[in-house]
Order: structure tokens, then sequence, then C-alpha cells
């Protein structure tokens, strides 16, 4: 058995998507995934299943998803040895103890066709993507004018064309955390 982590694009955000844990875990569980549990209630799913296809995989868990919420969530899903060497490679060393920015980890759905120029930035929303290692890019957020910090996931997807969804970076040590025997 491999454990992995998927995480659900747009769910139990800002009132969009709304779905309960255990309706979540229940489709999991329905797919055909063993031992699954739901982290910090934002969609990111802990689950084993057998190794294989993990495009199988994603295609039976978002049949049980498209039944639960009416259509399917996009799925990204990664093994937890992706996750644990993703943490160990401490992408944010230089950033993590500077005040006043956020952290951000954005998964992709697949690489993008051309590799950009990094750091790729955006002033108005506070933004510097630092790197892009395998299917994730590395955020760094700082405040914008109004005061709150920007959020990468749109700037991320319209810059490399590829689907993605955004977690923080403590989001990301603590899911590692919770899945440690």
């Amino acid at each position: 058995m491999t454990t992995y982590v998927a995480f659900l694009r747009a769910i139990n955000v800002g009132g969009h998507a709304v779905v309960k844990m255990i309706d979540l875990r229940d489709a999991f569980t329905t797919a055909g995934c063993k031992n699954v549990r739901s982290l910090i209630a934002s969609g990111n799913m802990l689950f084993e299943a057998p190794a294989g296809s993990t495009e199988v995989l994603v295609r039976r868990i978002q049949g049980k998803l498209s039944a639960l919420m009416g259509e399917a969530p996009v799925l990204f899903l990664r093994t937890m040895r992706e996750m644990e060497r993703l943490v160990a490679s401490a992408p944010f060393k230089k950033f993590e103890a500077k005040p006043r920015v956020k952290l951000y980890v954005a998964f992709l759905s697949q690489k993008p066709r051309q590799r950009p120029r990094f750091p790729l930035r955006s002033a108005p929303e506070a933004l510097e993507v630092i790197e892009m290692k395998n299917r994730e890019a590395f955020i760094v957020s700082g405040k914008k004018k109004n005061g709150l910090s920007g959020f990468p996931n749109l700037f991320i997807e319209k810059q490399l064309g590829v689907a993605a969804t955004s977690r923080n970076w403590s989001t990301i040590k603590k899911i590692v955390l919770a899945a440690a025997p």
C-alpha cells in the first residue's frame, strides 16, 4: 500500500463547494481508499491505496466526488514520499524567519510546457514565485497595499498555464507530520 495526499481545489473556501469532511472521507473510501482521514478541513485528504496507476485512482476518486458534489473538483495527488522529500528540501529556508511574509506551495496538475525564468513577480499581488521543482511552485507572499497577503493560485495558473491549488507551507509541514508513524 502507498500513502497518498490528495489536495482538492476550491473546497470549503469562501463558501464555495462546501462539503463535510466525513462525506469526503466516505467518497474516498467507496473509491477503494483505506485509512482515509481529512486534514485541516479544506480539501486535504490522507489515505492509502494499492500502488499502481495514479491516473486510474484519480478517476475513481473523482467519480465518487462527482456523485457527492454534482461535479468533481480538480484533484492533485502526491505520494507521502514525495511530500516528505518536498519538506526535507527546505525550499523556504531563506524566508521562514522573515516577518510579514506567507509561504505557499502551488501543486501543479502537470509540468508547464515551457519553464519560465524565476523569480516570477506580481507587484499588485505582492507575490514572488522563487522556484519550481517537479510539479510544485514555491511562492513568497508579502503584504499588498490593502494590508492583506497576496494569494498565488490565479497568478500561478496564468503564468504557468496549468491548473494549480495552493497550500500554506505550515499546512504542508502539518500534513507530513500527521502522516508520520
